[in-house]
């Protein structure tokens, strides 16, 4: 069976994405996780172009990389010039990459309005470009820009930008759906005509526009790519490009084509999460495969199915990719969702105990009055203990006061909190300042408990969502606080609800600390 390579772009297309850019240690630190995940191509950048790119390429032959071969990015001359004056080609030459990829115009309507020039010049541009980078470089790759769309307007011409490049011995060219407008049954049908005429290896690069990125670079492999395009977690320009975590495991599972080994792809969800962090962007919890949502069950026959029969709702064990089942807690709940959560636990639960029946009406009461457990499982896990009668009591609070001033107008506003916690026989009253109320809460509450538990320093706030509850009583709404707490273990949830902001993160706040205080104990 022919092997699939894959080509991530990551560091080069997806960093023009909207809210995406990476240091040149960033992209040092992505390059060597895509190698462990097992990618056989990293394109780290355009090196004609800035600085950063530059940098990369000096500081990557530093790294020692196990497999995935380094590409740098370019284009084909400009016009009125030859190859070895131009001065994109000669530093891509010189940034002494494993791979050379460079793009060419197939579409006369960029030939004429973008290049300006005539269409047997841009030929000539093609084919001089790669029979001089092919006499210098190791490797090199053609992307035919905006070919399928080129090829609908002329595709006598399109077809000819291809032998242009076939001509130059290149190692394998790449059909670009730059626009990301085109459909799979278009996709194949046009591939199926390429290949009648070209004999060179086919690769795809496709872009999201019309959400279909996934499926024609599969449906590209399907009629006869051995080279496919895209970027972790699909990051890109506009809407982005191929989502290289949703295509290599249909390619390996579903489709049955090697690309790389079950090993490396049980690291997937990793390497996603690791590329969310270094471009500060929450991760999509929806994302196929990769996603906390992607194995979730929340509706009780589903979950009554899935503990007998995982793939009853589920269309691939998730552990293939890194991932695992998830049972989540709603008022759509039902018996089984609360004795699968049990287990995840390690909590000891008959399903004939009327205090299972307890909790299960307990949540259905909650998440009337505002509640969510979906996103906060640890809040989850104390109601949970606390019905049992096994939760160790850690602390107590007894009262707290949060107090915002603002002296003048322009001044900013102070927060302070004072808080009275009861750990054993001992009370501890105490008092911090923080940025905006719930800083200062949360401060002060550290502060007292830290003199009894000094884990708690290693504990972060690591995300607080508040969503005022819908209804018709204005500022006296009802609020939820979703509160992400984590230290060097793990991460959890937590959730808080009242008509006042303040009492619903306090409600949170404990939670997190109370659970991260069980953990600990646990581990002990």
């Amino acid at each position: 069976m022919n092997l699939v390579k894959i080509y991530d772009t990551t560091l080069r297309d997806g960093t023009q994405a909207e809210d995406i850019a990476f240091q040149v240690a960033d992209k040092i630190r992505i390059a060597q996780v895509l190698d462990d995940l097992g990618i056989h191509y990293i394109e780290g950048g355009w090196p004609g172009s800035n600085p950063k790119d530059i940098a990369f390429f000096k500081d990557v032959k530093k790294v020692t990389l196990k497999q995935a071969k380094i590409a740098a990015f370019g284009s084909t001359r400009r016009a009125k010039t030859t190859p070895d004056k131009d001065s994109n080609i000669r530093t891509l030459i010189q940034a002494e990459p494993d791979t050379v990829t460079i793009f060419g115009k197939t579409w006369d309507f960029h030939v004429r309005e973008a290049l300006r020039i005539s269409l047997e010049e841009n030929l000539d541009l093609i084919n001089d470009s790669l029979v001089y980078l092919k006499q210098n470089v190791g490797e090199v790759i053609y992307d035919a820009e905006h070919f399928f769309d080129g090829y609908k307007a002329n595709p006598e011409y399109a077809l000819q930008t291809l032998k242009a490049a076939e001509a130059a011995d290149v190692d394998c060219i790449v059909l670009c759906d730059t626009n990301g407008g085109n459909l799979p049954y278009e996709i194949g049908a046009i591939i199926d005509e390429v290949k009648k005429q070209i004999k060179a290896p086919l690769g795809i690069h496709a872009h999201n526009d019309s959400e279909c990125a996934v499926a024609n670079s599969l449906t590209a492999v399907e009629h006869g790519a051995v080279h496919v395009q895209g970027t972790i977690n699909g990051f890109g320009e506009r809407c982005g490009n191929a989502n290289l975590c949703s295509i290599v495991p249909a390619l390996k599972l579903k489709m049955e084509r090697e690309c790389i080994s079950d090993d490396q792809l049980k690291t997937m969800r990793v390497a996603s999460r690791y590329v969310y962090e270094l471009a500060n962007l929450i991760p999509n919890k929806h994302q196929p495969y990769v996603g906390n949502s992607a194995f979730a069950h929340k509706g009780g026959v589903h979950v009554s199915a899935i503990q007998r029969h995982p793939e009853t709702y589920e269309h691939l064990r998730p552990e293939l990719v890194g991932n695992v089942t998830r049972v989540l807690v709603s008022d759509l709940s039902g018996r089984s969702n609360i004795m699968a959560k049990a287990e995840e636990f390690d909590i000891n639960l008959d399903s004939k105990d009327p205090v299972t029946q307890e909790i299960l009406e307990n949540i259905k009461d909650l998440e009337n009055k505002g509640f969510q457990f979906e996103g906060a499982e640890a809040s989850f896990e104390l109601m949970m203990r606390r019905a049992l009668g096994t939760l160790r009591h850690f602390f107590s609070v007894i009262g707290f006061r949060v107090i915002d001033s603002k002296i003048h107008s322009d001044d900013m506003a102070l927060s302070e909190a004072t808080v009275q916690v009861k750990v054993g026989g001992k009370i501890e009253h105490t008092a911090a300042e923080g940025n905006g109320p719930v800083n200062a809460l949360d401060n002060a509450l550290r502060k007292a408990l830290e003199k009894f538990y000094p884990q708690i320093r290693e504990m972060k706030l690591l995300d607080y969502k508040v969503r005022v509850l819908p209804g018709s009583r204005g500022t006296a709404s009802m609020t939820r606080v979703l509160i992400e707490s984590g230290d060097k273990n793990g991460r959890w949830g937590t959730v808080g609800v009242s008509d006042n902001i303040i009492d619903a993160s306090y409600q949170a706040l404990v939670d997190a600390l109370q659970f991260k205080l069980l953990q600990d104990a646990g581990s002990e």
